[in-house]
């Protein structure tokens, strides 16, 4: 057990502030944010040339390093060396929140495990800039982040989420939107929707109405823009908890703990014969022999 005391003592202890920028208008980076990155030591950046720009808008000078998900492990170490040390550092991805469908979680475990003071600022999120006037439910809601781009692994993942009631929210990308309305309809049936885009910007838009019509947009509208997808939870009668694996292959099965839960393949298999209430070595042959 930690007890992470932010503020005590944070002259003399090293830092991490987890720093949120704009997701469109720089006029919602907030006075707190500005001042932390002018008076950190660093800057860790997801790209450093978008970061360059905000810094030149904002007349920050603070020095800027990579930290990105194709150097995680390397920059990540340095960091932390540096964190140790005493340093204050500010890490921002290109817009938004760091760590949410941006890098940034596994620094913050690391900093965490090092006993490293790890600080969040409150700020721009597309996820719930969304959701608060989508005009669908606000409340429980599930955040799922971007499907997988395999639309054989983009089916597996909403077959276990069709029966979430919770609204759920999504992240997509213009040149995928269409394919992935059109399994969300063929998975998850025809539902209210609402499509996010191009939030605080000029262009902003939300487009709401059924799956149906949102698919037929799709390929009538001009799809522009990085997209948040809302989207109502199931309304139907509760079924059986068990039901999502049913249609799985006892191999498909266990490749889901493996993929989703990260889990190894002896947990996975262990995982398997629980839910199915069979023997370990039946889950095992299955996966390992016969199939």
């Amino acid at each position: 057990m930690w007890e992470q005391k932010s503020f005590e003592n944070e002259e003399n202890k090293g830092i991490l502030y987890l720093v949120p920028t704009p997701i469109g208008n720089l006029e919602d980076m907030s006075f707190r944010a500005v001042r932390i990155m002018k008076e950190a030591d660093f800057i860790a950046a997801e790209d450093t040339r978008n970061t360059k720009k905000l810094c030149n808008h904002f007349e920050i000078d603070t020095p800027i390093v990579s930290y990105h998900e194709h150097n995680r492990m390397v920059s990540g170490a340095k960091l932390i060396e540096k964190l140790k040390g005493g340093a204050k550092i500010a890490l921002v991805s290109d817009a938004g929140m760091p760590t949410i469908s941006d890098p940034g979680y596994e620094l913050v475990v690391e900093a965490t495990q090092d006993r490293i003071a790890v600080v969040p600022l409150p700020g721009a999120n597309a996820a719930l800039t969304s959701l608060i006037a989508s005009g669908i439910q606000t409340q429980p809601f599930y955040f799922y982040g971007f499907l997988s781009r395999q639309k054989k692994d983009r089916k597996k993942e909403l077959e276990l989420l069709k029966n979430q009631k919770a609204t759920m929210i999504f992240y997509e990308s213009p040149h995928r939107l269409r394919e992935t309305l059109q399994q969300i309809e063929e998975v998850l049936g025809n539902r209210q929707m609402t499509l996010c885009r191009e939030l605080t910007k000029k262009f902003e838009e939300f487009i709401r109405g059924t799956t149906s019509e949102l698919v037929e947009w799709s390929i009538q509208g001009e799809v522009r823009g990085e997209f948040c997808i809302i989207i109502e939870g199931n309304k139907e009668e509760a079924v059986e908890e068990e039901s999502w694996w049913e249609s799985l292959s006892i191999s498909e099965h266990v490749e889901h703990y493996i993929s989703v839960k990260g889990q190894s393949s002896k947990e996975a298999i262990k995982e398997v014969a629980k839910d199915r209430n069979l023997q370990k070595r039946e889950v095992y042959q299955a996966y390992h022999i016969q199939e």
